[in-house]
C-alpha cells in the first residue's frame, strides 16, 4: 500500500489537471501553491512536504474511480485520512501528520477566530459542514495541544491562499529533490 515518488508524481501529472473542488485551480495548481506559500514562510522542508502533498488523498479517490470529482460533493471524501496508509513507511510523522490533521485545524480556526469562517471560500465553507463544522471551544483546546497540531495550522491557513488561478508557483521539479531527500531509509 505504500506508495513511491515516482507513483506520488504520476498521481499529480495524471490527475493533477483535475478540478479542486469548486475552486478557480486545478489540484497540481493548489498542491504547488501551498508548498511554495510554506517554502516562501520558512517551514521546515517537512512541512513543505505535507503542504505539496496534503490533498493526495483526492487524488487516490480519483485514481481508484473512473468518475471525475464532483464539483460540490455530498459527503465527506475523509481525504487526510485516505492518503495515511500510502505515505506510513515513506515520510515521517512530521510530513504525515499535518497532512491527517490539516481538516480538523479548519475547524479548530473557525472555533478560535469568529472572521476565519467568513474569510473561506464558498467551497471551502461547504467542505466544512460536510466535515462536521467548527469544533467546539473545548474540542479546539483539546485540538491544538495534539502533536503537530500547530503545523497543521500553518499548513491549513496556507491551503486556503493556495487558491489563486494567476498564481506562478515553482513547478513540481523544483520539489522532486525535497521529496527525495526526506524519504525514510526503509524506502531509499
Amino acid at each position: 500500500m505504500t506508495m513511491t515518488i515516482s507513483e506520488i508524481t504520476e498521481l499529480y501529472l495524471v490527475h493533477g489537471s483535475d478540478q479542486y473542488g469548486g475552486e478557480a485551480v486545478n489540484q497540481l495548481q493548489h498542491a504547488l501553491q501551498c508548498a511554495s506559500l510554506a517554502e516562501n514562510s520558512g517551514a521546515s522542508p517537512e512541512l513543505i512536504c505535507a503542504s505539496l502533498l496534503h490533498d493526495l488523498g483526492h487524488l487516490l479517490r480519483l485514481n481508484a474511480n473512473t468518475e471525475r470529482d464532483e464539483v460540490r460533493p455530498v459527503t465527506d471524501d475523509l481525504h487526510q485520512y485516505l492518503v495515511v496508509p500510502f505515505l506510513r513507511g515513506v515520510f515521517s510523522d512530521a510530513v504525515i501528520e499535518p497532512i491527517k490533521l490539516h481538516v480538523d485545524a479548519k475547524k479548530y480556526l473557525c472555533a478560535i477566530d469568529d472572521a476565519y469562517w467568513s474569510g473561506l471560500s464558498a467551497a471551502s465553507q461547504h467542505s466544512l459542514a460536510l466535515q462536521g463544522g467548527p469544533y467546539t471551544s473545548d474540542e479546539a483546546a483539546q485540538f491544538i495541544k495534539q502533536p503537530y497540531a500547530p503545523d497543521a495550522v500553518n499548513l491549513r491557513l496556507w491551503d486556503d491562499l493556495a487558491k489563486e488561478a494567476q498564481a506562478t508557483p515553482p513547478q513540481w521539479s523544483h520539489y522532486s529533490d525535497l521529496l527525495e531527500g526526506l524519504k525514510l531509509q526503509s524506502v531509499k
